[in-house]
C-alpha cells in the first residue's frame, strides 16, 4: 500500500523512535566499560533486511522535506513519477540504495541514545530475566544476635575487624540498638582517632571497645576536656593512658565527678598530692567504681582488725588493691594470719599483700611448715621466714629454700588435708 507524501514524515519519525528505544533497551541490557563495546560495534558487517530498510528510511526522511518544499508545475506524468518513488522499495532496491547511502557516525548516534531517558523500573521483563534477578534477603525486624545484621552493616564488619566481641555487646539490647544506627566514618571514626592519641594502642582497641562501648554516646570534645584536666593535676600522658587501660569507663565520667574522688582519697586516707596521684594510677578504678566499698574496707581495718590510721595509710599505699578487697576475705585472712600464724599487726603492716593472697595457699603452706618444724615468722628468732617469700614465690622455690624438701613431698602432703 503507498503512502502519500504528507504520511511520509510522520512515518519515518515513528520508525526512528521505536529503533531508538529498542537499540537502547540492547545496550541496557549489556555490561559495557566505557563505549569499548559499543563503539566496536558495527551494522555493517552483517546488516539485517531491517538495518538496510532503517537506513534507506533515514535517507529518505531527510530528502523528504526538500520533496515537499520544491514547487512542481510537472504534468501529470510527473506527478506519477513522484508518487511512484513513494513506493516502499523491494529488498533488492533497498540494498542497492544502501550501499550509495553513507553510514551514520557511531558516536553520534551513541550520544543520541545517551540522551534518552532511562528504562522505567515497572517496564515488564521476561521470565529468563527475571530468574536472573538475585535479591538480598531482608534484614529481619528484631533479633536476639547482632549476627543477622553484620553482612549489612559496614560498621559492625570494621568493629569485628579491629577485635570488638559482639557476643558480649549483643546481651545489652540498648547497646546493640546504639552500634546499628552509628555510621562508621561519621560517629566512630574520630572516636578511635582520639583514643590512639590517649594512648590505646591498634591491638588494644578491641578489647577496650567491647567493655566500654557506651563510649560512642559520649561528646568528643567532653572527652578531650577530661583528658585535660588529668594532665593539670600533673598526670602524665602514660599515666593517662595506664589509667585508660586499666579503667576503660574513666573517660565517660566528668571533670566534676574526677575532681570530687581525687579529693576524696586525698582527704580521707590524709596523703599528699603526689602519693594520691600514684594511687588512682596505680589503680585507676577508684575513679570509676563505687565507693561504698572503699568506705566499708576502711571501717574494717581500723574497727574491726584494729590497726592503726597511719598503718592504713602505709598498706593501701603499697597495696592499693585491698581497698576494694572483699570484706569477708579481709575478716577471714587476718584472723588465720593473726590468731593462728600468731604473726603481730607491724609485721602484716611491713606485708599487706597477704590480704591479697588465697586463703588456702596460706594455709596449706604454714601447715607444711609446721609439720616439719620450720614455721617460724619472728625475725628477731633464726630461721625467720618472712611473710612475703611465705605468700608470693612459687612451689619449686617455696619448697627448696624455705621448707627444706622436694616438691614431691609437698604434693603427697597436700593429699593428707
Amino acid at each position: 500500500m503507498a503512502l502519500s507524501a504528507p504520511q511520509i514524515p510522520r512515518w519515518f519519525n515513528s520508525v526512528k523512535l521505536r529503533s531508538l528505544i529498542n537499540a537502547a533497551q540492547l545496550t541496557k541490557r549489556f555490561t559495557r566499560p566505557g563505549r569499548t563495546l559499543l563503539h566496536g560495534f558495527s551494522a555493517q558487517p552483517q546488516m539485517s533486511p531491517d538495518n538496510c530498510f532503517l537506513q534507506w528510511g533515514f535517507k529518505t526522511y531527510k530528502t523528504s522535506s526538500l520533496w515537499n518544499s520544491s514547487q512542481t508545475t510537472s504534468s501529470s506524468s510527473q506527478e506519477n513519477n513522484s508518487a511512484q518513488s513513494t513506493l516502499l522499495p523491494s529488498m533488492n532496491e533497498q540494498s542497492e540504495k544502501t550501499q550509495k547511502i553513507p553510514s551514520f557516525d557511531s558516536e553520534v548516534f551513541l550520544e543520541e541514545l545517551d540522551d534518552l531517558p532511562p528504562l522505567s523500573p515497572m517496564q515488564p521483563i521476561s521470565e529468563e530475566e527475571a530468574i536472573q534477578i538475585i535479591a538480598a534477603p531482608p534484614l529481619p525486624p528484631s533479633s536476639f544476635t547482632l549476627r543477622d545484621y553484620v553482612d549489612h552493616s559496614e560498621t559492625l564488619q570494621k568493629l569485628v575487624l579491629l577485635g570488638v566481641d559482639l557476643s558480649k555487646i549483643e546481651k545489652h539490647p540498648d547497646a546493640a540498638n546504639l552500634l546499628l544506627r552509628l555510621d562508621f566514618e561519621e560517629d566512630i571514626k574520630q572516636i578511635l582517632l582520639f583514643l590512639k592519641d590517649v594512648g590505646i594502642e591498634d591491638n588494644q582497641l578491641g578489647a577496650f571497645l567491647t567493655k566500654n562501648y557506651a563510649i560512642f554516646s559520649e561528646d568528643l570534645e567532653n572527652m578531650k576536656t577530661r583528658v585535660a584536666y588529668l594532665h593539670s593535676k600533673n598526670f602524665s600522658k602514660a599515666d593517662v593512658a595506664q589509667m585508660v587501660r586499666k579503667a576503660p569507663f574513666l573517660l565517660n565520667f566528668s571533670v566534676e565527678r574526677l575532681d570530687n574522688r581525687l579529693g576524696f582519697f586525698q582527704k580521707e586516707l590524709q596523703l599528699s598530692v603526689k602519693k594520691t596521684r600514684d594511687l588512682v594510677v596505680r589503680l585507676p578504678r577508684l575513679l570509676t567504681g563505687s565507693l561504698e566499698p572503699v568506705k566499708e574496707n576502711m571501717k574494717v581495718y581500723h574497727l574491726e582488725l584494729g590497726f592503726k590510721h597511719n598503718e592504713i595509710q602505709h598498706m593501701i599505699t603499697k597495696i592499693p588493691k585491698i581497698l576494694t578487697a572483699n570484706k569477708r576475705k579481709l575478716t577471714e585472712t587476718f584472723d588465720y594470719v593473726h590468731n593462728v600464724m600468731s604473726i603481730p599487726h607491724h609485721i602484716i603492716v611491713k606485708f599487706p599483700q597477704v590480704f591479697n593472697t588465697r586463703l588456702f595457699k596460706v594455709k596449706e603452706r604454714h601447715l607444711f611448715l609446721t609439720y616439719l618444724g620450720r614455721a617460724q615468722y619472728d625475725p628477731a628468732k633464726p630461721n625467720y621466714i618472712s611473710l612475703d617469700k611465705l605468700v608470693s614465690i612459687p612451689d619449686e622455690i617455696f619448697c627448696e629454700e624455705i621448707a627444706k624438701a622436694s616438691v614431691q613431698d609437698f604434693e603427697k602432703f597436700l593429699k593428707t588435708l
